[in-house]
């Protein structure tokens, strides 16, 4: 139970969130800033998102079509109308694709708008209203076909039928979620009408008075709770716990196990990541939820012991989550492959959305801290530089042979099950979002990208700028300009990184564990701040114009692991600021497979702007031989190759 007395008082203290029918559950005690507050000026994370807004949406739309994930709702309509029609795909999940890209273009539009672009997503809400059964249901395999599903792994029957594997309820939660996004971007309902009339089926079949059951993959948990945050309906939140509070329960239903679905035992007495790792942080995550808005400190326990499992014991350097192959899931404490390793790109994605709200729970640093490692890490490797072929597995190493990534060893442009690529299509645009974050007089600075932003601390306007070259180097430059001086105090994240805290756990350590020196200047005067939380804490009367200047220095870090990973013992892997490396044989091709790291090794840190989209490389000359290390994220874009993050310690 890490810090729970500390986490009650924070619960206790945020007050109550008035909503159109109740005001008895809380409010995060730290509220994000919106993608409407920033404006990103960027040189990393900007082009990332215009690619997916110039390249990734329009490639994930024209699957849609070509594989029937659009056609399928009209197919759906045709069937209701009594003609006939088969569904095209062969996953039950497939109409989440479409949703998914949908909340990647509400998030889009939020900074760039595109009235083609909005036009033609109107038109395809306007499809999937078609495939909308008259009482709300939506999940069109079903009601094209339901006793002959495409995936053989379905069994076909009524609706509700084999919850743990028709994701029915896994479709209303992505439907959810991009409902809620498009609607907060557009103003529109046409979306949330059609989420909200599938909603009131699910409180009719499922809530107080309905079936006890659960869904087999997790997300409609937090997709109800964005439902009831716009809406105010009570029912949407108590569904939502409720699906919760069932899992494991066998006083109430047949329960389906660990494996795959997380239904062992009841999320409360869960004290071990198990099962398929995207359905586990997605039910973290809403756990997460419902521990503020409920005030419940078991779901602070319960929440605090499986991040401590996750972190201590089942986490990639790169932040990546999921073992094995088999069923996508969480393997043994301490069962780390590099070769097979799953680690999932949407595991990482839903790790990301997780610590997010931990950190907004808590006001610790160290969720960022993991945030940012699997943001430039374990998130971005997952797409590659031209925006049009995805790894679904993220190993940390790969021989060239073996087949991790649904039957090839490099990046694809599509999957049967394209989860990962239309994942990433709703989250990237988004990235901006986790960068400030307020409490009362608190300004959080939680990631660092050039930016201009406007939001209110304390009902007091100030705008806010980032100049830097981060994660290149760590200098970063920070205007503060409140409409008229304020009091208050900016809250700067010193990254983990810096502190020689690779995760706030035993499982990964620097060779070198001092922590790097760094300054802290305000308005060119060098200050020695207070640090509390892993933030900077600067409290002074700011006036239009001040300055804070940062500089963390980057130097390449040599890694080892805790000496419970068998597989990683006398293995040392490289990282540059926020950055894990990696070689690929490209770049070494003469002797790749006897690269040796020492404990002394001298390292060069090289610019190279015209190398994989601008990287600095990290280059090593030992004894006659010259060694290339590329960031970890940028394998695998210049074809089927070897690759390691890890490797042997010279003797």
């Amino acid at each position: 139970m890490r810090n729970l007395l500390a986490l009650l008082l924070i619960l206790l203290a945020a007050g109550c969130h008035s909503t159109k029918e109740n005001s008895t559950y809380s409010t995060y005690p730290i509220q994000d800033v919106k993608l409407s507050q920033v404006k990103l000026t960027d040189s990393f994370w900007l082009p990332r998102i215009q690619l997916i807004q110039n390249t990734v949406i329009s490639h994930a739309f024209d699957k849609c079509n070509t594989e029937g994930r659009i056609e399928n709702f009209q197919t759906a309509h045709r069937v209701m109308n009594g003609g006939e029609g088969k569904v095209r795909g062969t996953m039950p999940f497939d109409d989440t694709d479409v949703y998914k890209i949908l909340e990647g273009v509400a998030y889009s539009l939020v900074n760039n708008p595109n009235p083609a672009l909005e036009k033609y997503s109107d038109s395809i809400i306007s499809i999937i209203a078609l495939g909308q059964e008259p009482d709300g249901y939506l999940t069109t395999w079903r009601t094209i076909d339901p006793m002959n599903p495409t995936s053989e792994w379905v069994p076909g029957g009524p609706r509700w039928d084999h919850l743990e594997i028709s994701h029915e309820l896994y479709n209303s939660g992505h439907l959810f979620e991009a409902a809620s996004a498009y609607h907060w971007a557009t103003g529109k309902d046409n979306l949330l009408n059609i989420a909200l009339k599938n909603a009131d089926l699910l409180v009719e079949v499922f809530g107080d008075n309905g079936m006890n059951a659960v869904p087999g993959h997790q997300i409609v948990e937090t997709g109800l709770i964005k439902l009831y945050n716009i809406t105010g309906k009570e029912d949407y939140l108590k569904l939502s716990k409720k699906f919760l509070d069932l899992r494991g329960d066998t006083s109430t239903r047949n329960i389906w196990g660990a494996t795959n679905i997380q239904d062992h035992k009841p999320v409360l007495q869960q004290n071990e990541a198990v099962g398929h790792a995207v359905r586990a942080v997605y039910m973290y995550a809403g756990m997460t939820d419902i521990a503020v808005m409920y005030n419940d400190s078991d779901y602070v326990n319960a929440v605090n012991t499986l991040w401590d499992n996750m972190t201590d014991k089942k986490m990639y350097l790169t932040g990546g989550i999921g073992a094995r192959h088999h069923m996508e899931e969480f393997g043994d404490n301490y069962e780390l492959p590099n070769l097979t390793a799953y680690s999932e790109t949407c595991a990482a994605i839903g790790s990301v959305y997780w610590n997010e709200r931990l950190f907004r729970m808590t006001g610790d640093a160290k969720y960022f801290d993991l945030l940012e490692r699997t943001l430039y890490n374990g998130v971005i490797a997952g797409i590659s530089l031209d925006g049009t072929h995805f790894f679904y597995p993220n190993p940390l190493e790969s021989d060239g042979k073996f087949e991790f990534n649904k039957g090839s060893c490099t990046r694809e442009e599509w999957f049967d099950c394209s989860c990962c690529p239309t994942n990433l299509i709703r989250f990237i645009p988004y990235v901006p979002s986790l960068i400030y974050a307020t409490e009362g007089k608190d300004l959080y600075v939680n990631l660092f990208m050039g930016n201009e932003a406007s939001l209110k601390l304390n009902d007091k306007e100030v705008q806010i700028s980032q100049t830097t070259n981060y994660p290149m180097d760590g200098k970063i430059n920070i205007e503060v300009s409140p409409a008229q001086p304020s009091e208050f105090t900016m809250k700067v994240r010193v990254p983990g990184w810096v502190n020689s805290d690779i995760v706030p756990s035993a499982l990964y350590h620097y060779v070198d564990e001092k922590p790097i020196n760094y300054t802290v200047a305000i308005n060119g005067e060098t200050i020695t701040p207070d640090v509390n939380n892993g933030y900077i804490d600067i409290k002074r009367k700011w006036k239009k114009g001040d300055q804070i200047e940062l500089d963390f220095p980057m130097h390449v870090r040599q890694v080892v692991a805790d000496t419970k990973v068998e597989n990683l013992q006398n293995q040392i892997a490289l990282e540059y600021g926020p950055f894990v490396y990696c070689a690929e044989m490209i770049d070494n091709p003469t002797d790749f497979d006897n690269i040796r790291l020492n404990n002394n090794d001298n390292y060069q840190v090289i610019r190279q702007t015209e190398m994989l989209g601008d990287i600095n490389s990290i280059e090593l000359k030992d004894n006659g031989n010259s060694y290339t290390f590329i960031p970890y994220y940028s394998w695998a874009n210049r074809g089927v190759d070897k690759m390691k993050v890890w490797f042997p310690q010279a003797n």
